[in-house]
């Protein structure tokens, strides 16, 4: 079955009339400011949870380097998943939320540009990577953490206009 509806107007934007990958061409569209926020949680042991807390990991300062890492992924999204148009990224910040309560730790990733299309993949990007230096820190204290619930939260700006979660 032919993922192609060669009827409709673009219902599966990264596909040629033959059925070719390709990139959107965004040439055509206007200029707007576009912002993005994603979301995603890590779940851990009390012990991780304290450690991190504490600063106790012996690799460094575990949420300070996961919020470079992940502001370093918004910048390379473009690298990392093969149909992404660079952007020139306005702001891109990453902050966390730890819960004693479920021992876990949101991860949070908001980015802005002005361009012709949208950061909502930088954003999930950035969460993801925050993520993974989270566990890539703390998987010699114990590697059953789990990461879940990554999502986009909100967006603005774009032809498709408004979204919240």
């Amino acid at each position: 079955m032919s993922l192609i509806d060669n009827n409709s107007s673009n219902e599966f934007t990264h596909f040629d009339e033959s059925g070719n990958a390709v990139m959107v061409d965004v040439s055509e569209k206007n200029v707007t400011k576009r912002t993005a926020v994603a979301k995603g949680t890590i779940k851990v042991t009390s012990e991780v949870f304290d450690a991190i807390r504490g600063k106790k990991v012996k690799k460094g300062d575990v949420l300070t380097v996961a919020q470079v890492a992940g502001i370093m992924g918004t910048k390379k999204t473009s690298e990392l998943i093969p149909m992404c148009h660079l952007l020139n990224l306005t702001n891109s910040k990453v902050w966390f939320e730890m819960k004693e309560d479920d021992l876990s730790i949101d991860a949070f990733c908001l980015v802005k540009t002005e361009g012709k299309t949208g950061v909502e993949m930088e954003a999930l990007t950035g969460v993801n990577i925050a993520l993974l230096t989270i566990y890539d820190m703390c998987k010699a204290i114990d590697k059953r953490m789990i990461m879940t619930d990554i999502h986009l939260v909100e967006k603005n700006g774009g032809k498709s206009g408004d979204f919240l979660f």
